[in-house]
């Protein structure tokens, strides 16, 4: 089965070629990757120009910010199987991708997840929170439980079926989109029970008090939108994230 992984960047030269290399070095085969750049200002473009002979596509035009980005690389996508990597973030290993298409071979499902590190900006074998998924059930979604978004991989005909990011939202559309497919549409999932991202800290969801505020504020128009959680769930999804300062990877 082909996979496509998108990566959807905005002035971000410096660590935008660690990213790329994360996918070019997966082992597993069949990989068509697509970055969408939103017209970045910066050294981006030319950064990621060299790589382009390795890349399905390459797109360098404005757009209106990260989820819309991510919509058109979905458009683009002819893999079975959809993934994100953020400009930002690495596979933990280069048998990240093997560990995805075994799942999806061996369980037939619609979707898995799997484990995610947050580490430093500056140093990436510093892990500074590590997010433990876990099984999936209903009644955990319903109460704040999410799995890691860059660790979601999904198959393209459930993007077809049910809907892309909903870019009204600016900073929880990948929450939308989960609560949507696992709990409006109630897709079949696996859980990996392995590490498969480190995602460098400093993202826009927790960049100052503002943008946590709005982070909140989406977090619950999203359950509203999908007729799962409320104000009591927001709670919870939001103190489960302090285990992850504790938890050893």
């Amino acid at each position: 089965m082909k996979i496509s992984i998108i990566t959807s960047v905005f002035n971000n030269q410096e660590t935008i070629a660690d990213a790329i290399a994360s996918v070019l070095s997966q082992t597993y085969p069949d990989i068509e990757y697509i970055i969408i750049d939103g017209g970045s200002t910066d050294g981006t473009v030319g950064v990621v120009k060299p790589y382009q002979d390795r890349l399905a596509t390459f797109i360098s035009e404005p757009d209106k910010g990260i989820y819309d980005g991510l919509n058109k690389g979905i458009k683009l996508a002819t893999g079975d199987i959809i993934g994100f990597l953020h400009s930002d973030d690495l596979y933990e290993d280069n048998q990240a991708i093997e560990k995805v298409a075994q799942a999806f071979m061996d369980y037939g499902v619609d979707s898995v997840y799997g484990d995610l590190t947050y580490i430093d900006k500056n140093d990436p074998t510093r892990i500074i929170r590590y997010w433990q998924s876990g099984g999936f059930s209903l009644n955990k979604l319903r109460h704040g439980w999410m799995p890691p978004h860059p660790t979601f991989f999904v198959k393209r005909d459930v993007y077809e079926r049910y809907g892309l990011f909903d870019t009204r939202f600016k900073i929880a559309a990948d929450y939308d989109l989960i609560l949507r497919f696992l709990g409006k549409q109630q897709i079949s999932t696996h859980y990996i029970p392995s590490i498969l991202i480190k995602m460098r800290v400093g993202g826009a969801s927790n960049k100052n008090w503002k943008n946590i505020l709005r982070k909140s504020t989406e977090d619950l128009q999203a359950m509203k939108n999908n007729g799962i959680g409320g104000v009591f769930s927001l709670v919870i999804k939001n103190l489960s994230k302090l285990q992850q300062f504790f938890r050893k990877a």
